[in-house]
Protein backbone atom coordinates (compact mmCIF):
# COMPACT_ATOMS: atom_id res chain seq x y z
CA UNK A 1 0.00 0.00 0.00
CA UNK A 2 1.37 3.20 -0.82
CA UNK A 3 1.26 6.09 1.45
CA UNK A 4 0.89 9.40 0.60
CA UNK A 5 1.56 12.71 2.84
CA UNK A 6 -2.55 13.21 4.39
CA UNK A 7 -4.21 11.39 6.84
CA UNK A 8 -6.36 8.29 6.38
CA UNK A 9 -9.45 7.39 8.05
CA UNK A 10 -7.59 5.38 10.95
CA UNK A 11 -5.50 9.21 11.60
CA UNK A 12 -2.73 7.58 10.29
CA UNK A 13 0.42 10.12 8.81
CA UNK A 14 2.01 8.84 5.42
CA UNK A 15 4.74 10.42 3.68
CA UNK A 16 4.78 10.93 -0.12
CA UNK A 17 5.76 7.72 -1.97
CA UNK A 18 8.12 8.88 -4.44
CA UNK A 19 9.39 5.72 -5.57
CA UNK A 20 7.87 5.70 -9.01
CA UNK A 21 9.11 9.10 -9.95
CA UNK A 22 12.02 9.85 -12.35
CA UNK A 23 15.59 11.68 -11.46
CA UNK A 24 15.65 15.14 -12.82
CA UNK A 25 18.07 18.38 -12.49
CA UNK A 26 15.61 20.00 -9.38
CA UNK A 27 16.79 23.81 -8.27
CA UNK A 28 15.10 26.23 -6.14
CA UNK A 29 15.88 29.76 -4.43
CA UNK A 30 13.61 31.43 -1.60
CA UNK A 31 14.38 34.89 -0.26
CA UNK A 32 13.93 36.61 3.20
CA UNK A 33 14.91 39.85 4.77
CA UNK A 34 16.43 40.69 8.18
CA UNK A 35 15.41 44.35 9.02
CA UNK A 36 17.51 45.60 11.95
CA UNK A 37 18.91 48.64 13.44
CA UNK A 38 22.24 51.17 12.76
CA UNK A 39 24.17 49.82 15.38
CA UNK A 40 23.64 46.10 14.42
CA UNK A 41 23.88 46.87 10.63
CA UNK A 42 27.22 48.67 11.17
CA UNK A 43 28.85 45.70 13.33
CA UNK A 44 28.13 43.51 10.42
CA UNK A 45 29.25 45.62 7.49
CA UNK A 46 32.33 46.64 9.41
CA UNK A 47 32.69 43.07 10.91
CA UNK A 48 32.98 44.32 14.30
CA UNK A 49 30.44 41.96 15.95
CA UNK A 50 31.77 40.47 19.18
CA UNK A 51 30.57 36.80 18.18
CA UNK A 52 32.48 36.96 14.90
CA UNK A 53 32.06 36.99 11.03
CA UNK A 54 28.29 37.52 10.79
CA UNK A 55 27.32 36.82 7.63
CA UNK A 56 30.02 33.84 7.48
CA UNK A 57 28.39 32.08 10.17
CA UNK A 58 24.84 33.10 8.39
CA UNK A 59 25.73 31.07 5.17
CA UNK A 60 27.30 28.18 7.43
CA UNK A 61 23.88 27.91 9.23
CA UNK A 62 22.00 28.67 6.10
CA UNK A 63 24.25 25.07 4.56
CA UNK A 64 23.55 23.08 7.22
CA UNK A 65 19.86 23.80 7.54
CA UNK A 66 19.49 22.84 4.11
CA UNK A 67 20.90 19.35 4.83
CA UNK A 68 19.23 19.10 7.16
CA UNK A 69 15.87 19.84 6.41
CA UNK A 70 14.53 16.60 6.69
CA UNK A 71 14.94 16.61 10.82
CA UNK A 72 13.18 19.75 10.51
CA UNK A 73 10.14 19.19 8.47
CA UNK A 74 8.84 16.05 9.41
CA UNK A 75 7.49 15.09 6.14
CA UNK A 76 10.20 15.92 4.03
CA UNK A 77 12.31 13.81 2.00
CA UNK A 78 16.08 13.68 2.99
CA UNK A 79 17.94 14.51 0.10
CA UNK A 80 21.46 14.33 -1.49
CA UNK A 81 21.83 18.20 -2.17
CA UNK A 82 24.38 18.71 -4.66
CA UNK A 83 25.20 22.44 -3.99
CA UNK A 84 24.01 25.01 -1.91
CA UNK A 85 24.64 28.77 -2.56
CA UNK A 86 23.79 31.66 0.42
CA UNK A 87 24.45 35.13 -0.70
CA UNK A 88 23.27 38.34 1.02
CA UNK A 89 22.74 41.68 0.14
CA UNK A 90 23.38 44.83 2.84
CA UNK A 91 20.84 47.18 2.31
CA UNK A 92 20.65 50.61 4.66
CA UNK A 93 18.31 49.22 7.07
CA UNK A 94 18.24 45.45 6.19
CA UNK A 95 19.93 42.22 4.98
CA UNK A 96 18.22 40.06 2.22
CA UNK A 97 19.28 36.47 1.92
CA UNK A 98 19.02 34.55 -0.85
CA UNK A 99 19.00 31.17 -1.31
CA UNK A 100 19.58 28.46 -3.94
CA UNK A 101 19.68 24.69 -4.03
CA UNK A 102 20.54 22.22 -6.10
CA UNK A 103 20.38 18.26 -6.53
CA UNK A 104 19.30 15.61 -8.93
CA UNK A 105 16.05 13.78 -7.09
CA UNK A 106 12.90 12.43 -7.40
CA UNK A 107 11.01 15.71 -5.43
CA UNK A 108 11.92 19.55 -5.08
CA UNK A 109 14.32 21.30 -2.93
CA UNK A 110 11.81 24.46 -2.39
CA UNK A 111 11.50 22.82 1.51
CA UNK A 112 15.43 23.02 1.41
CA UNK A 113 15.88 26.58 0.14
CA UNK A 114 13.19 27.98 2.45
CA UNK A 115 14.62 26.45 5.65
CA UNK A 116 18.17 27.67 4.48
CA UNK A 117 16.99 31.52 4.19
CA UNK A 118 15.14 31.05 7.32
CA UNK A 119 17.68 29.66 9.43
CA UNK A 120 20.90 32.17 7.72
CA UNK A 121 18.28 34.93 9.07
CA UNK A 122 17.47 33.67 12.67
CA UNK A 123 21.77 33.18 12.84
CA UNK A 124 21.65 36.90 12.36
CA UNK A 125 19.39 37.52 14.53
CA UNK A 126 21.22 35.32 17.33
CA UNK A 127 24.00 36.82 16.21
CA UNK A 128 22.81 40.89 16.69
CA UNK A 129 20.60 40.49 19.36
CA UNK A 130 23.10 41.97 21.91
CA UNK A 131 22.71 44.93 19.84
CA UNK A 132 18.87 44.93 18.57
CA UNK A 133 15.98 42.94 20.22
CA UNK A 134 13.73 44.78 17.82
CA UNK A 135 14.78 43.03 14.44
CA UNK A 136 11.93 42.21 12.20
CA UNK A 137 12.77 38.43 10.23
CA UNK A 138 10.19 38.85 7.26
CA UNK A 139 9.34 38.43 3.78
CA UNK A 140 10.19 34.59 3.03
CA UNK A 141 9.62 33.53 -0.33
CA UNK A 142 9.98 31.10 -3.03
CA UNK A 143 11.57 32.97 -5.82
CA UNK A 144 12.14 29.68 -8.28
CA UNK A 145 11.51 25.90 -8.58
CA UNK A 146 12.95 23.90 -11.33
CA UNK A 147 12.85 20.61 -12.29
CA UNK A 148 10.04 17.50 -11.78
CA UNK A 149 6.55 17.20 -13.56
CA UNK A 150 5.29 20.13 -12.55
CA UNK A 151 7.55 22.15 -14.59
CA UNK A 152 9.16 25.78 -13.64
CA UNK A 153 7.70 28.44 -10.82
CA UNK A 154 9.22 32.05 -11.12
CA UNK A 155 7.23 34.42 -8.82
CA UNK A 156 5.69 37.88 -9.47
Amino acid sequence: MKKSNHIDNLGNVGMVDVSNKNITNRKAIATGKITLSKAALDSIKLNKNKKGDVLTIAQIAGIQAAKKTSILVPLSHQLNIKGVNIRFEINSESITCISEIICDEKTGVEIEALCATQIALLTIYDMCKYLDRSMIISDIKLLLKEGGKSGAYIAK
